[in-house]
C-alpha cells in the first residue's frame, strides 16, 4: 500500500479504486485537504497568480510553448492528458485527478511535474469550479427538500464522469442539514465514460461505509450511457426511471454548458424541464478567448459563450439564471430555476 494513501486514510480521507485498479482519494470539500478558499481574498489571490502566469507566457513563441508542453507531458500524466494526443475532451480519470490538489496526488499522478501542474492557478480554478457547483446544488436542494417531506431524490449528472459534484453536494447537506437527506437518494450519471463512473460508484461506497461522510444515508449510484448530442435518449432514459414523485435536480460541471453546442444545451434543458427538474446547476466558460489561448485551452472544444451567451439558451428551455452566480477566473457557476 502506498504510504501517501496510508497518510490520507489516517487523516480521515476516504479512498476508492479506479476501473483500472489505482487507489485515489475521494474529494470531500468539507475536509481541509480539499477545500479551496472561496472568499474575496482567496479569489483575488487566484486571479493574481493567473495574471502572473499569463505575463510569463505572453511573449513565449508558439514553437517554444509547444516544446515546453511536450517536455512537461513526458514527465507528467496530468500534463500528458491535457496537452498530448489528439483528444478534444479531458478523460474523466485525469480530470478527477487534477481536482485532487498537489498535496493529495498519489500514483500514477504524483511525479514532481504532476505536482507542479496540479498547483497551477488553472488547475486550482478547476477545483474551485467543482466546489462551487457542489455548493450551489446543496443550497438549492436545501431549499427544495423539507425534513417532513420524504420524497425520493434523483440527482441527474450530465457528462459528470464520477459525479463528484453530486457526491459533494450530498456531503455538504449531510453536514449542514442531515434531516433533508432522510429519504432515498439516487445519483444518475448520464455519460459515455463508464470507467469514470465506476470510480464514482466506488467513491460513494467508500463515503457510505462506517466512518464515511455519508454513512447511514440511503444513497445509490447508477450509470447510464449517454451522448448529450442525442437528447431524446435522455428523455427515454428519464422516462424509464419512473421517477414518479421524486424530486429531480440536475448538474453538469465542466461538461454540457462548456462543451455542448447551443442546440445540445437547449434540447437537454428542455428534456429536464419537461421531466420536472426543479433546479439545474452547472459551469459556463467565460468569454475570454485570449486567456484560453495562452495555456493551450483552445485545443479543447470549449465554447467560451459567457453568461450573456448562455442565459438566452436557458430561457429558450424555460429556465432562468438565478442568484447567486459563483465565479472563478475561468468560469461562472450558475443555478437555473424554472422561469415564471
Amino acid at each position: 500500500m502506498n504510504a501517501s494513501i496510508d497518510a490520507l486514510r489516517r487523516d480521515g480521507v476516504a479512498v476508492a479504486d479506479t476501473a483500472d485498479g489505482h487507489a485515489l482519494p475521494v474529494i470531500d470539500v468539507t475536509h481541509p485537504r480539499f477545500a479551496v478558499p472561496d472568499d474575496a481574498a482567496g479569489l483575488a489571490a487566484l486571479d493574481a497568480a493567473l495574471k502572473r502566469n499569463e505575463r510569463q507566457l505572453r511573449f513565449v513563441p508558439a514553437f517554444l510553448m509547444r516544446r515546453m508542453l511536450s517536455s512537461a507531458a513526458k514527465s507528467s500524466q496530468l500534463a500528458r492528458a491535457m496537452f498530448a494526443g489528439e483528444g478534444t475532451f479531458l478523460d474523466g480519470r485525469s480530470t478527477y485527478a487534477m481536482k485532487l490538489g498537489a498535496d493529495n496526488l498519489v500514483p500514477p499522478f504524483d511525479s514532481p511535474m504532476d505536482r507542479k501542474f496540479a498547483a497551477s492557478p488553472h488547475v486550482t480554478s478547476m477545483r474551485l469550479r467543482m466546489q462551487q457547483v457542489a455548493r450551489l446544488l446543496a443550497d438549492g436542494l436545501g431549499e427544495h427538500l423539507s425534513p417532513t417531506d420524504r420524497r425520493p431524490l434523483a440527482l441527474a449528472n450530465i457528462g459528470g464522469g464520477p459525479a463528484i459534484d453530486s457526491l459533494n453536494a450530498l456531503i455538504l447537506l449531510a453536514r449542514e442539514a442531515p434531516k433533508r437527506l432522510d429519504r432515498s437518494v439516487t445519483v444518475h450519471v448520464f455519460d459515455l465514460d463508464k470507467s469514470a463512473s465506476t470510480f464514482g460508484g466506488n467513491a460513494l461506497a467508500a463515503v457510505t461505509a462506517p466512518g464515511g461522510r455519508l454513512f447511514g444515508f440511503d444513497v445509490a449510484f447508477r450509470h447510464h450511457a449517454y451522448d448529450w448530442n442525442h437528447p431524446r435518449d435522455l428523455e427515454r432514459l428519464l422516462d424509464g426511471l419512473k421517477l414518479g414523485e421524486a424530486l429531480l435536480a440536475a448538474s453538469s460541471e465542466g461538461a454540457l454548458f462548456e462543451y455542448g453546442s447551443d442546440d445540445a444545451i437547449v434540447d437537454n434543458l428542455r428534456v429536464l424541464h419537461e421531466a420536472g427538474a426543479e433546479l439545474v446547476v452547472g459551469s459556463v466558460t467565460r468569454d475570454d478567448r485570449a486567456r484560453a489561448r495562452l495555456v493551450g485551452a483552445d485545443r479543447f472544444k470549449v465554447v467560451p459563450r459567457g453568461l450573456r451567451g448562455f442565459a438566452p439558451l436557458a430561457a429558450r428551455a424555460g429556465f432562468a439564471v438565478g442568484e447567486p452566480v459563483l465565479s472563478t477566473v475561468w468560469s461562472d457557476q450558475v443555478r437555473l430555476v424554472k422561469a415564471t
